[in-house]
């Protein structure tokens, strides 16, 4: 970025961001916000248009310079897959870049109304909270076709974080006064007055007399004008105020030159900052024109000041508590490291982790969630003093950072134990958040802090860790670090970047086991992904995917298997060899079940391909079904309405909630294989079998039994009404080409 625009964009963002730590309307700093990436911007004809979003409407927030008739007619526009930029972007979640209006799909709707204006481009950026949610739209317009540049974007996202600082500030205004409580009490005296008065003009002789007075009022002034002018700054003012006066006066006749300084007096028992700059003045008073006197303009800079320190504050000290945050934390932690070094001493560090408390943010909203992490906070400070420091690092995360507990490791780890059994005492009493209440725990992590271990970003990773390992004892315990566990999870990240390489190298596929319903005829398959690693060869599953679902790559590989999966079956369509009840089954996880995002990515990936919803069989747990009842049964609805069939796996392996089975909408159970190892003998294998099969007819679902390995096996579950079969006795999972050919061969001479 060049220096020049540098600078204006650090001018501007100073000026928003006080603009916003000073709470001004919300309307003032988005139309600043307009005008200034207007000015910076590389073309003059770009128009900035910032929309707030609301209950999936979109609405006027600020477009200074686009034509008012236009404002009014998107205003409230309804989101959606194609409408323009801004309406795309939000319902998106994505950057929407249309380089000609005119030609772009997206504008169908209202590409006449904005050629009507002159707007012939526009970018759009959705505008995000810190909590992820889509609070509106950042749109740049041009008068002719246009795509931006890198620089463009860059300086689009810069401005985009400053609206979304000033919207989220608008939204949660109790928290905003709370963050510039303390700026407002210390200013509330000023606003009055500086708004309305001048810069202070004094004219001062060499000697230090008041000669003149000009611009201001007599708020600013030390006294009344009448009292201080032919009088002298050391009579005026106290000792070390004049004295400093008068060595500026001094400077600048010396140096003949201006000068620029801040200084502080005590204005009516208030301590005001001023800016101040003087430059000499010669043969002011023609009666004395050997007499030197210099300019000297005072402005009050106090906000400003203020403004700053509050900045600072917003850097370092979390929002919601007003405990330090990680920046804070980071540099005490530092510190506190180097003290270390130079001594026996050991100390500590407390990485402490909420448990479960997703499912408080989920049920009740996160403004409940905030009033236990506030009432948390207070609880935590009659416990952690000074001067070992508490922080809130992001979340439901705190960390403690002891700066003593011992001369040696085994006194640091009785006194941290000690530690750790207080924060979680503080944990006895219940939250109350209206007029339910919550029992919480917390899980904690304990990294000591000595001479061998005094890397910072190590203490912090190892700290998390023992934290991890807490986790893994249910959570409400604490752990120190063990390097064993530390290696298990560089391991597992390890893993995790070999899964991204692996997805950007198309080395996932999906393989194929086919099922056959009991009269032989194949009806379908199921598909199994597999890694082949150039490497390791073929990996399993169970290796992977608990690493892929942990840092969030579990899609990427389900669109993986769901891309081989509608090629697939356009293949078989091709040959005339499958009919329309043929369907493939892919296997969800809990997480992607929970996500919103489910039916937007599998609705895109065959879609693409043209290959039905039917087609498709969707493959849950029953541990998926046991949790939050209504809303599973209203993703599947959801699901379903689009065409897709569910089917629930490994049934009578995990918890049964029979009494909503009949809710859900399932067109399929399948009979786990450590049940169908068991059919052939008379005992509760066989039994278990039978009873499925029995609770799928009362149900009219369909019931498929895994891992079918004999013909004996078979011809046991004809005799109990099996419907549908899949396992080895049919054939084992295979590639794409395999089992093209295997279906081929199977129409002809069957199992």
């Amino acid at each position: 970025m060049e220096t020049v625009r540098l600078r204006k964009l650090l001018s501007h963002q100073q000026d928003i961001l006080s603009k916003i730590a000073l709470g001004l309307p919300l309307n003032v700093v988005i139309n600043d916000i307009c005008l200034s990436i207007e000015e910076i911007i590389d073309d003059e004809s770009a128009r900035c248009s910032i929309l707030s979003l609301r209950e999936g409407q979109l609405f006027h927030c600020a477009a200074p310079n686009i034509d008012d008739k236009y404002c009014q007619a998107i205003n409230g526009v309804h989101v959606g897959p194609s409408a323009g930029s801004c309406g795309t972007a939000a319902y998106s979640n994505a950057r929407v870049i249309v380089e000609d209006i005119a030609v772009s799909p997206l504008w169908e709707d209202y590409k006449e109304l904005a050629l009507s204006f002159e707007l012939r481009s526009c970018w759009s950026t959705p505008i995000i909270s810190t909590q992820s949610q889509i609070l509106g739209t950042f749109a740049i317009y041009h008068d002719k076709p246009k795509a931006p540049s890198a620089y463009d974007l860059e300086l689009i996202d810069y401005f985009v974080h400053f609206t979304s600082i000033a919207l989220e500030k608008n939204v949660e205004s109790f928290k905003a006064k709370q963050l510039i409580a303390d700026l407002q009490q210390s200013n509330e005296k000023f606003k009055a007055f500086t708004k309305v008065m001048p810069d202070l003009i004094l004219i001062l002789s060499e000697d230090g007399e008041y000669t003149d007075l000009y611009g201001s009022s007599n708020e600013l002034l030390y006294s009344s004008p009448s009292t201080l002018i032919h009088q002298n700054v050391k009579d005026a003012l106290p000792k070390k105020e004049s004295q400093l006066i008068m060595n500026v006066i001094e400077k600048t006749l010396t140096t003949n030159d201006v000068q620029f300084f801040e200084y502080e007096l005590e204005i009516k028992n208030n301590k005001v900052t001023f800016e101040g700059r003087t430059a000499p003045l010669d043969h002011y008073q023609p009666n004395n024109p050997l007499q030197r006197h210099v300019v000297w303009m005072a402005r009050d800079i106090s906000v400003r000041k203020n403004a700053e320190q509050e900045i600072t504050k917003l850097a370092f000290f979390d929002s919601l508590t007003n405990l330090p945050n990680r920046r804070m934390l980071s540099d005490k932690l530092t510190l506190c490291v180097e003290t270390i070094k130079q001594s026996d001493k050991v100390g500590a560090l407390l990485f402490l982790d909420l448990d479960n408390f997703k499912r408080i943010n989920d049920s009740l909203g996160h403004s409940a969630g905030d009033e236990i992490l506030v009432e948390l906070s207070t609880r935590f400070r009659s416990v952690i003093k000074a001067p070992n420091t508490l922080a809130r690092v992001g979340g439901d995360e705190f960390i403690i950072l002891l700066e003593y507990v011992g001369e040696n490791n085994q006194q640091a780890i009785i006194e941290a134990e000690i530690v750790a059994k207080s924060l979680q005492s503080v944990f006895d009493e219940k939250f109350e958040v209206g007029k339910l209440a919550f029992q919480v725990s917390c899980s904690i992590g304990i990294c000591l802090i000595d001479k061998i271990n005094s890397v910072t970003d190590n203490i912090l990773k190892f700290a998390d860790t023992a934290m991890y390992h807490s986790k893994k004892k249910r959570g409400n315990s604490s752990s120190f670090y063990d390097p064993a566990l530390q290696t298990l999870l560089q391991n597992q990240a390890e893993l995790e970047t070999d899964i991204v390489r692996a997805i950007a190298c198309d080395e996932f596929c999906a393989y194929f086991q086919p099922q056959i319903n009991a009269q032989g005829k194949i009806i379908g398959a199921e598909a199994l992904i597999r890694w082949n690693h150039p490497q390791k060869g073929l990996i399993a599953p169970n290796e992977f995917i608990p690493i892929a679902e942990q840092y969030g790559l579990i899609q990427k590989l389900q669109n993986t298997v769901l891309r081989d999966i509608c090629i697939l079956i356009n293949d078989l369509s091709r040959n005339n060899i499958i009919d329309e009840s043929f369907n493939i089954s892919i296997n969800i996880s809990q997480c992607q079940f929970n996500s919103t995002t489910l039916k937007n990515e599998l609705l895109n990936v065959i879609n693409h391909f043209d290959v039905e919803p039917s087609r498709v069989k969707l493959e849950i747990t029953e541990s998926m079904l046991s949790g939050d009842i209504d809303s599973a049964i209203q993703q599947m609805e959801e699901l379903k309405s689009h065409g897709f069939i569910f089917s629930i796996d490994d049934f009578g392996t995990g918890y049964s909630c029979l009494t909503h089975l009949s809710s859900f909408p399932v067109k399929e159970l399948k009979i786990d294989k450590s049940f169908i190892d068991k059919i052939c003998d008379s005992g509760t294998g066989h039994s278990i079998v039978q009873t499925i099969i029995n609770l799928g007819k009362s149900l009219n679902i369909s019931v498929v039994a895994e891992g079918v390995e004999t013909l004996a096996q078979f011809e046991v579950l004809k005799k109990i009404d099996i419907d549908a079969i899949q396992g080895y006795l049919i054939a084992k999972p295979m590639t794409h080409e395999q089992y093209l050919q295997w279906h081929n061969t199977y129409l002809k001479d069957g199992i």
